[in-house]
């Protein structure tokens, strides 16, 4: 029972440094502050992540886990038609999409806590979408392009779009817009 109750109190303060980083960016979220808001000491907060790059990974890596359903950036995760499917789920929560979306700008600085784990992440997420267009359409796309060479251009949409409706939503149909890049997969 303490172990469930210690992954109960963990889950909690990462749904809790989430929310605080989504309110002041990582610069400006402090340990105190996400401590606080679980009604726990700085102290109290260090016995679960003793660092607050610690606790910025594992916040991080929870998000991966809540957007896959929990399957991670594991291989079976990868599906053209999944793909879709988390850009409309995104589409629903833009705080989500903007946290993920201003850790990822901040982790291109020098010595940003997160810029290892964006650079992990990047790899196997064009992986992950290489083997998902392999599925889809074999060794080369109808475009004469490999899996490898288009997987970092389905990325860059995905992480495009989403920078484009945070700014305007009203003008950006993220879902729409993805949908049509897949249908211009097929048709090239």
């Amino acid at each position: 029972m303490p172990r469930a109750r210690s992954e109960e109190r963990r889950a909690e303060i990462l749904r809790a440094a989430f929310e605080v980083i989504a309110e002041r960016g990582y610069r400006g979220a402090s340990l105190a502050s996400v401590a606080e808001r679980v009604g726990l000491t700085q102290q109290g907060l260090l016995h679960y992540f003793p660092t607050k790059e610690a606790l910025l990974v594992a916040v991080l890596e929870e998000r991966d886990q809540w957007d896959t359903g929990g399957a991670g950036l594991s291989p079976q995760a990868w599906r053209l038609d999944l793909l879709d499917s988390l850009v409309e789920y995104n589409a629903m929560r833009p705080g989500v999409v903007q946290t993920f979306s201003a850790l990822l700008g901040e982790s291109v600085t020098d010595g940003h806590p997160a810029r290892d784990f964006f650079t992990h992440r990047y790899a196997l997420v064009r992986g992950g979408v290489a083997g998902a267009l392999r599925a889809e359409f074999g060794e080369r796309l109808p475009s004469g392009l490999t899996p490898e060479q288009a997987a970092p251009l389905l990325v860059a949409v995905m992480d495009g779009l989403q920078y484009q409706w945070l700014l305007d939503p009203a003008s950006v149909d993220m879902p729409g817009a993805f949908r049509n890049f897949l249908a211009l997969l097929h048709r090239a």
